[in-house]
Formats: structure tokens, C-alpha cells, sequence
């Protein structure tokens, strides 16, 4: 699944333009590398989001097209 929808579905970031701007701004990497919005993301993988001064690490537990609001939280875990 790609980044940017990935951040969405999960709703690490609540719209994907936002999640898109925030990779071509380099503010989010994968595995220690910057990411751009295509990059595919796979279950392990370690995602970090910059917010401002705020940093938010997680993991990918499962990749789903589409979730419900309450089992979104399912999808990663804060590290």
C-alpha cells in the first residue's frame, strides 16, 4: 500500500493531501530513510512523522484498504 494512504486509512494524518504534502516536505521516513508518497509500505515497517516539534514513531502491524474508525488503531503501534 502506498505511504500517503497508508497514513490515511491508519489516520496517523486525517487527509491524504496532507499526508502527501507532509512526504514532499520530507517530514516522514520509513525505516530511517526519507519517503516519498509512493513509497510501498509492508507490515514491519517502522514509520516516523515529524509534527512541528512533536515526533511520532510507529510500526505497521497490518495493511487493510479500508477500516473503521475504531479499528484504525489496529493497524500500527506507537514505538
Amino acid at each position: 500500500m502506498r505511504l500517503d494512504k497508508f497514513l490515511k486509512v491508519s489516520r496517523l494524518i486525517k487527509r491524504r493531501t496532507v499526508a502527501n504534502e507532509a512526504c514532499d516536505a520530507g517530514r516522514v521516513s520509513v525505516n530511517g530513510k526519507p519517503a516519498k508518497a509512493s513509497v510501498n509500505v509492508k507490515e514491519g515497517d517502522v514509520i516516523e512523522i515529524l509534527f512541528g516539534t512533536k515526533t511520532v514513531k510507529a510500526e505497521v502491524l497490518k495493511i487493510q484498504e479500508t477500516t473503521k474508525k475504531d479499528e484504525a488503531k489496529d493497524m500500527f503501534r506507537y514505538l
